[in-house]
C-alpha cells in the first residue's frame, strides 16, 4: 500500500518505519525542515533500540522517505496517518490545532477520496472535527479512522512488529477492511488480534487503557507509602498480589513517579473530557494528585536525612529519562528532583545513558554532567537513583561507598539489595520499606518477581 504519515515525532516515525518494514511504500512528512533534513542524512532525532537500523534498511531499499512536501505525499498515497503532537493545555484538554491543521492539509492536497487515520492520541469526538475540517478544503468524500497506538517506549518496535493488539475504529466497511489488509503481517499468528470497533470507542481506548496502568502505579505508590510507616515491604507485596491472576505483576512497581509523553497527559485529557460531560472523575483526579507528590518523595527523604539543610552539598543523581531505554524526559521525576535540589542551594553532578543532550536542553549549565556514572560520585554527599537503566543495577559498590563523601544512597526504583548495603556500612532509602520500623527486614533481599 502507499501510505503518508503527516508527523515525524515518536510516534510517526516508528509507524512509518514498520509500515515500511512490512512492505509498504512509506513517505513521512514534517513541517520541520531541520528534522527532515536529518532523517534524510541518516540522523534519527529520537532514540530507540533498533530504529536507526530499520530506517537506514528501509530508506534503502527505497520504501522510506522523508519530506515536507505535503501536497506530494497526500496525493501519491490511498492512506494518510496524522501523527502529530496533542499537547496538554493549561486545563488539561488535548491541544488539537496541529491535527486539525494536518487534516486540513490533507483536504487541500486530496486527488481523491482518502482515508485518514488518527494514530495520534486525541480525546473522543475528534475524528468527526478532522473530517470536518478534511471535507471543508476538498470535494472529496473523506473516511476517518481511529488507530490509537500503545507503543511503549524503549520497546516501541517489538510493540509495533508484535503487537498485543491492534485497534481499528471505523464505521466505513472498505475502511476495516483496508485496515485489516494493512495490520495482517503484524498479526499473521493470530488474526483476531485485530479489534474492530465503532469510532469514538476507539478513541475512548487509548485514554482507558493509559488512565489504567497510571492507577496501577498510584495505588502501588500509595501502599508503598504505608509499608513504610507500618514496617511491610512493598517487593513482598507486589509478589504478594501480583500473583494472582486477575491483577498480574505489570505496572505494579513502587518508585519516585510516572512521566513521559502519555500518561500525564492521557490522565489530564479524560479528566477533561469527563468535566465537559458533567462527570467528576474522582479516581483519576486522585490517580494524578499522587503522582505529583510521588516525585518530591526522594527529595523529601534527602532532606529529612540531611536536616532540612543541603546548601553548598554535592548530589549524584543516575538517570534523568522518566524511563530507561529512552531519552525522553517529558515530564521526568528527575525534573523535579533536580530543581528541588537546585532551589535548595545544592549542585548536581547528573549521568544518564541517553539523555545527557535532552538535559542541557532543561538545565543548561545548572548542573554538571558526566558521561560515567562513577564520574558524579566525586565529592558527592548522597547518590540519587532515579531512572533503573540496566548499566546502573549492578555497580561496584566499593568504588560507590570510596568515591562518596558519606555512603547514602536513595533508590527511587528499589533495584538494590538493602541487606548487602547495610552490611557495607550504606545508609540505604529505598520506596515503600523502611528497615528503621521493621529491624527484622533489616538484613534481607527484597523479593523480586
Amino acid at each position: 500500500m502507499r501510505i503518508a504519515v503527516i508527523g515525524s515525532g515518536y510516534v510517526g516515525l516508528v509507524a512509518g518505519t514498520c509500515f515500511a518494514e512490512s512492505g509498504n511504500t512509506v513517505v513521512c512528512v514534517d513541517v520541520d525542515e531541520k528534522k527532515i533534513d536529518g532523517l534524510n542524512n541518516g540522523v534519527i532525532p529520537i532514540y530507540e533500540p533498533g530504529l536507526d537500523e530499520m530506517v537506514k534498511h528501509n530508506v534503502k531499499e527505497g520504501r522510506l522517505s522523508f519530506t515536507t512536501d505535503n501536497d506530494t505525499a497526500v496525493k501519491a498515497s490511498e492512506i494518510v496517518f496524522i501523527a502529530v503532537g496533542t499537547p496538554p493545555g493549561e486545563d488539561g484538554s488535548a491541544d488539537l490545532q496541529y491535527v486539525l491543521e494536518a487534516a486540513r492539509g490533507v483536504g487541500r492536497a486530496a486527488n481523491g477520496p482518502k482515508i485518514i487515520v488518527d494514530k495520534s492520541t486525541v480525546p473522543v469526538g475528534t475524528a468527526d472535527l478532522v473530517k470536518e475540517a478534511a471535507e471543508s478544503q476538498t470535494k472529496y468524500r473523506m473516511t476517518v479512522v481511529s488507530n490509537p497506538e500503545f507503543l511503549k517506549e524503549g520497546a516501541a518496535i517489538d510493540d509495533f512488529m508484535k503487537p498485543d493488539r491492534v485497534v481499528v475504529g471505523s464505521d466505513n466497511e472498505n475502511a476495516r477492511d483496508v485496515m485489516h489488509r494493512l495490520y495482517e503481517p503484524f498479526v499473521h499468528d493470530n488474526p483476531n488480534k485485530i479489534i474492530h470497533m465503532d469510532v469514538r470507542s476507539a478513541e475512548v481506548t487509548k485514554y482507558a487503557a493509559n488512565a489504567m496502568l497510571a492507577t496501577r502505579i498510584s495505588f502501588m505508590n500509595e501502599i508503598a507509602n504505608i509499608c513504610e510507616r507500618v514496617g511491610a515491604d512493598v517487593t513482598r507485596v507486589r509478589s504478594g498480589i501480583g500473583s494472582d491472576g486477575r491483577i498480574g505483576m505489570p505496572f505494579l512497581y513502587a518508585g519516585c513517579g510516572y512521566g513521559g509523553s502519555c500518561f500525564p497527559k492521557d490522565v489530564q485529557a479524560i479528566i477533561r473530557t469527563a468535566g465537559e460531560h458533567d462527570y467528576d472523575f474522582e479516581i483519576l483526579k486522585a490517580v494524578e494528585s499522587v503522582n505529583a507528590k510521588q516525585k518530591f518523595l526522594l527529595f523529601n527523604k534527602l532532606m529529612k536525612h540531611f536536616g532540612g539543610d543541603i546548601a553548598g552539598k554535592t548530589f549524584a543523581v543516575w538517570g534523568l529519562a522518566f524511563k530507561p531505554r529512552t531519552d525522553d524526559m517529558r515530564e521526568a521525576p528527575a525534573i523535579y528532583i533536580i530543581n528541588s535540589l537546585l532551589e535548595q542551594g545544592a549542585k548536581v553532578k547528573a549521568t544518564d545513558p541517553e539523555a545527557i543532550a535532552v538535559a542541557k536542553e532543561i538545565f543548561g549549565d545548572k548542573i554538571e554532567y558526566c558521561e560515567h556514572p562513577y564520574d558524579t560520585l566525586d565529592g558527592a554527599d548522597a547518590m540519587l537513583l532515579v531512572t533503573e537503566w540496566s548499566e546502573f543495577r549492578n555497580p561496584d559498590f566499593d568504588t560507590v561507598k570510596s568515591r562518596l563523601k558519606s555512603p547514602v544512597i536513595f533508590d527511587g526504583r528499589n533495584i538494590y539489595p538493602k541487606g548487602e548495603l547495610a552490611k557495607q556500612g550504606f545508609t540505604y532509602y529505598p520506596i515503600g520499606s523502611n528497615p528503621a520500623v521493621n529491624e527484622a527486614h533489616k538484613s534481607a533481599d527484597p523479593v523480586r518477581a
